[in-house]
């Protein structure tokens, strides 16, 4: 698909760069969100990068229309045969606790798995974070494997825990914080996906992998006052895809 520039307002724009939620669209946006970090543009405030596109805030008296979307255009050059080799992998405890778990029990049944089968298929594989939003440091994440049948709840609460972990499908974001969600709530990690404490808030960021490691409910208590303290470091690697 030829990128596709659209018109965000009077000092905004949106490149999209394909019109379905896969790897292969959302790793065209990485490579240009990474092209735009790695060589800027003079006048460019912030990108936002989503399922399909980035969105480019600028200031419209350092640069016009016309020539932010000619200079990123010519960044965009081979950008489609660009093929990401190495994923950054973060390890992040969750714990399944039926404290947590507010729906883990109906979603096990749905899907016909005990308890245990349930949570050995969620964190069995890696996740891919699209893209953060609805909050700050909310990482909307899916893995590549066999998808769960059941969806988002039909009758969405009004708030949840923040550090809850949600599920529908193949889709397992975490919430940052207490907020309403319509997902289902199959556990809760201990660590802060928002602190503005540290030098870089967000735990997760738009191209990273998770892979959840279970733990208990005493491991959880131990990691989360750890955190708390800031003691706490997600062990983070570098894995070559395949």
């Amino acid at each position: 698909m030829e990128a596709k520039f659209l018109i965000v307002g009077d000092c905004a724009i949106s490149v999209q760069l394909g019109e379905e939620i896969s790897l292969e669209v959302n790793q065209k946006v990485r490579q240009l969100f990474l092209r735009l970090t790695e060589k800027p543009i003079e006048g460019i405030l912030e990108m936002v990068p989503t399922y399909a596109g980035l969105t480019i805030h600028y200031n419209p008296v350092q640069i016009r229309f016309g020539e932010l979307k000619a200079l990123v255009g010519e960044r965009l050059s081979g950008v489609e045969n660009i093929r990401t080799v190495v994923q950054m992998v973060k390890e992040i405890p969750i714990c399944y606790d039926k404290e947590f778990a507010l729906d883990l029990e109906e979603c096990a049944a749905m899907e016909d798995m005990t308890e245990e089968e349930f949570i050995q298929v969620h964190s069995g594989e890696e996740y891919y974070c699209y893209m953060l939003g609805f909050a700050p440091g909310h990482p909307y994440m899916a893995r590549f494997g066999r998808p769960f049948h059941f969806k988002r709840r039909e009758s969405p609460r009004v708030r949840i825990p923040g550090h809850s972990v949600v599920a529908a499908q193949n889709l397992s974001n975490m919430i940052p914080f207490d907020q309403p969600c319509g997902w289902n709530v199959i556990g809760a990690t201990p660590v802060a996906l928002c602190d503005y404490r540290r030098k870089d808030p967000f735990l997760i960021h738009a191209g990273d992998w998770v892979k959840y490691i279970p733990v208990s409910r005493r491991e959880y208590e131990k990691i989360k006052e750890q955190d708390c303290k800031g003691n706490y470091r997600v062990r983070t690697y570098e894995k070559r895809m395949v």
